[in-house]
């Protein structure tokens, strides 16, 4: 009994020093990424992620390293217009430095184009004293 209270101390976020504030910074970079998505900022965009992030989005393309997430996040937004909204309803601790952000996203239908409803996940890592986006996944829910 005494092992299995001491391995979940060791799970405990408390143990790896993420607080309030962290999972604040990582719900705001969620918050941030939405926002220079909807701005189509290249520099604002690139800026929020590691150097070696990834995205598998909802059809199965699979980008790697910043400059192929930021060609592909402008091109989509171009072909799939619309207001963006996703709302963290999850952050999990993982270590000190890695963080899971989950929740719905929401592309608004723009010109005729149906309301896309997804799942999004953030995997952010703090580099250099600051959260990152390491991984997005986007996922289309089942029917």
């Amino acid at each position: 009994m005494r092992w299995m209270l001491f391995l979940a101390l060791l799970a405990s976020p408390a143990l790896f020093g993420a607080g309030p504030e962290d999972e604040a910074a990582v719900r705001d970079l969620v918050a941030k990424y939405v926002a220079a998505r909807e701005e189509r900022d290249p520099k604002a965009i690139e800026a929020l992620f590691t150097e070696d992030a990834d995205q598998l989005v909802s059809t199965g393309e699979w980008r790697f390293g910043r400059p192929t997430l930021v060609k592909g996040m402008l091109g989509s937004s171009a072909s799939r217009p619309g207001d963006r909204t996703i709302t963290v309803d999850r952050v999990r601790f993982l270590g000190e430095d890695v963080a899971l952000a989950d929740g719905p996203y929401i592309i608004a239908g723009t010109g005729g184009q149906a309301e896309r409803r997804m799942f999004a996940s953030f995997t952010m890592q703090r580099v250099d004293g600051q959260w990152r986006i390491a991984a997005i996944r986007n996922m289309l829910p089942t029917k």
